[in-house]
Order: C-alpha cells, then structure tokens, then sequence
C-alpha cells in the first residue's frame, strides 16, 4: 500500500472529529472518499496533510510516518493536495501560481514529470491566461489551475476535495477528464466529491464516512446499485 490511515482520531479542541478512522490506497489507484457534509471527509484530508495532526494513530506514507509532521515535509514525500477553498495566490499570475507547485526534497522535479509546458498543453484554457492574475480568473478556470498546480509538484498521491463544487457540468467535465488521466497515468487519487457517478464508476474502491468514522468500504458498483447503502450514507 502507498497510503496507509491506521485508527486515526482528530480533535477540535474538545470536539471528536474522527474516530479511530482506517484507510488504504495502493498505487495507481483512485479511492472515492463520500459521505454527507460534516461527516469529517475533508478533516480526513488535512489529518492525511498534517494541516490537523491526529491525537492518536499513525499515517503511513511509503511507510513512512507522516503523523506528526508539516504539511511542507509531508508535500515533499510526495502527496499533493487539492483544497476545497482552492486557495490559489490572486496577486499572483496563471503561471507564477503554477510555479508555487514546484517542490523539491525527496521528490523534486527530475525533467520527466509536469512542467508548465505539459500543463499548458494539457489544459490549453490556461495557457491562454498565461499573464493574468489569479484574482481575475473565473471559479472554474481557479479550480483548474488549483488542479494543476498540485501536479507541478510530481505527486505520487493526490488528495482532491470536492473538484466540481460550484462548477457548470461542462467545466466539471473537464476536471473530471483531468483527474481520469492522472489516475491512468498511474498517479494514486483519494477524490471527495458530491458527484456520486463519477465517483464511483472510475475509482478502484469506496469508503463511506458517517459522523466521523468509516462506515462502509466496497466497490463503487455496489454502492451505484445499492440503494439502502446510498440512503443510510449519502442521502441528505
């Protein structure tokens, strides 16, 4: 396994978060992350980043331990992160933000990974806004270069969190597209997303979050044509 969550337990102050959460992901492969809102997926994404470190349990990367680490050591090893509020640089151009993705450490650029020259042909929309700044870009075209921005730093594994929010379904199209490829590619992928029939036709396997803890894990067919499992994990 490339990933390995073992019984990991977050905290807001007072407040269990995540309860003894487990999860795995193997290389080269997209695990769908769904749940209802404040079930504590996108905790589990900054627990996994060191954004919120656990109180207990371990966080294994390569196998290696990330629990208790910086979010920049952890970026480092490998494990790129796609944010929900997308936080891209707004004073900063199309290009300087993708040059903000560049890392170097353990796994730093090698001349064969992603350079603004393949993401300006991957993603020809954002080659032409090359110079403009962050701040003037539409929500879509900011969810792109968030997208692409975690590539420039050649992840092993790519945490993504909720890529279609608020998106026209052709701009979701595109993002998806995206993530399709990097998933082919033989990049691993953890994908949050409301959108349940992408998620679970393209990822390998599913977990299922309620109130903080895991509580189904399966395929993503079983969970399309289940409907007692959509309704007691995903149905508002």
């Amino acid at each position: 396994m490339l990933l390995q969550v073992k019984e990991i337990s977050v905290f807001y102050e007072d407040s269990c978060v995540l309860q003894s959460v487990s999860m795995e992901v193997a290389r080269g492969e997209m695990v769908a992350l769904l749940g209802r809102n404040g079930v504590g997926k996108s905790t589990l994404l900054k627990s996994i980043m060191g954004m919120v470190p656990p109180r207990s349990g371990s966080v294994l990367f390569m196998g290696e331990e990330m629990r208790g680490r910086a979010p920049f050591f952890v970026a480092r090893q490998g494990i790129g992160y796609v944010p929900e509020e997308r936080r891209i640089f707004a004073g900063l151009t199309v290009r300087e933000n993708l040059l903000m993705g560049v890392k170097t450490g353990k796994h730093g650029k090698t001349g064969k990974g992603w350079t603004i020259q393949r993401v300006y042909a991957e993603v020809p929309h954002l080659a032409a806004r090359d110079s403009v700044l962050g701040g003037n870009l539409s929500g879509g075209e900011q969810q792109l270069l968030t997208v692409m921005r975690s590539l420039m730093g050649d992840p092993e594994l790519t945490l993504i969190d909720e890529p279609s929010e608020g998106l026209s379904p052709i701009m979701a199209g595109v993002i998806f597209d995206i993530i399709t490829k990097m998933n082919m590619e033989g990049m691993s992928i953890v994908l949050v997303d409301r959108n349940l029939a992408y998620a679970c036709n393209k990822a390998q396997r599913v977990y299922l979050m309620s109130k903080g803890t895991i509580g189904y894990t399966g395929a993503g067919k079983e969970v399309l044509e289940n409907k007692q499992i959509q309704a007691k994990f995903l149905a508002v």
